[in-house]
């Protein structure tokens, strides 16, 4: 009986981290894909720019993407937005996350509480990544096609930089 429990004990505490690893950590850039929308969860880069929502990317390049006032006032109004909207769910997973670590600790560990918590801090992590998907498609319509390919071009380039650091083979 004590081997399952350490078995289910460490399976949980392995999906608690698979979990933290994959959402906490930049995804890859996307491949170029035939059909694919531009400014999806994928084309978010590594590097310099840690995954940065691709609105900053875009006022950060606003000079060379011929941003309007108009357009660069819109993209200012949606991150800050997302950022207030984020706040608060990001700090109640980072507690529930703390929450879980604490509890797994414990011996014997409460296995449906667990549970809970970690389905509870799937809400949070569901809602985040709504809102990061709701910010950068608001984003997306303000920047015209041609802005969009400029913006993918530039991230690309940006990451082909990073990955050639030097001392790296190419």
């Amino acid at each position: 009986m004590n081997k399952v429990r350490k078995l289910i004990i460490g399976t949980t505490l392995f999906a608690a981290m698979s979990a933290l690893a994959v959402f906490n950590t930049p995804m890859a850039a996307a491949q170029e894909v035939p059909g694919k929308r531009p400014f999806t969860h994928g084309d978010r880069m590594l590097g310099g720019f840690a995954g940065a929502p691709l609105i900053s990317i875009a006022l950060k390049h606003k000079d060379e993407l011929k941003l309007t006032t108009e357009q660069v006032s819109n993209l200012e109004k949606i991150r800050t937005h997302y950022q207030s909207q984020v706040t608060s769910p990001q700090q109640q997973l980072t507690a529930m996350e703390k929450e879980i670590a604490t509890l797994t600790q414990q011996t014997p560990a409460n296995l449906i509480q667990i549970k809970a918590k970690i389905q509870e801090a799937e809400k949070y992590r569901s809602e985040l990544r709504y809102l990061r998907v709701e910010a950068l498609e608001n984003g997306r319509s303000v920047l015209t096609a041609q802005q969009q390919d400029q913006l993918k071009s530039l991230v690309r380039s940006t990451h082909d930089q990073f990955r050639k650091q030097p001392g790296q083979p190419s």
